[in-house]
């Protein structure tokens, strides 16, 4: 039994998955500092708030309906993915075009589903009889 559990824990799966939460946790410290302290006090320097939670808000029958607060998540949730796209996602995927272009790797043009080839065929076919 202990066996099974040392083998199960030592797959590469499971390590890589450790890591990888690990990483992302700390990665997740460094989007939210970017955005608190960099994006945030930008937005508040043109909007006037770093928040928009009484922006919009509704009162029926005596509830609070806060659309700011949904306009908050949204507007960090923006920023966030901005954050990550601008300072990870384009700059990493430069350097690995740079870097296949350095090592002469072409990237190699999808293979065609050869279901489409053949369907492409049988109307090209359909097409052209009288």
């Amino acid at each position: 039994m202990l066996n099974g559990f040392k083998t199960f824990i030592m797959k590469g799966n499971v390590v890589d998955l450790a890591v990888a939460v690990v990483l992302g946790s700390a990665f997740g410290a460094v989007v939210t500092a970017l955005v608190d302290s960099v994006l945030m006090p930008l937005i508040s320097a043109l909007v006037g708030s770093p928040n928009f939670d009484d922006f919009a808000k509704v009162t029926i029958n005596g509830n609070d309906i806060l659309f700011g607060v949904l306009l908050t998540a949204l507007v960090n949730f923006l920023l966030v993915a901005a954050a990550v796209y601008f300072v990870i996602v384009l700059p990493m995927n430069k350097m690995i075009e740079r870097r296949n272009r350095s090592l002469g790797i072409v990237e190699e043009e999808p293979a065609a589903d050869p279901q489409i080839a053949l369907l492409t065929e049988i109307r090209d076919s359909l097409a052209s009889r009288p």
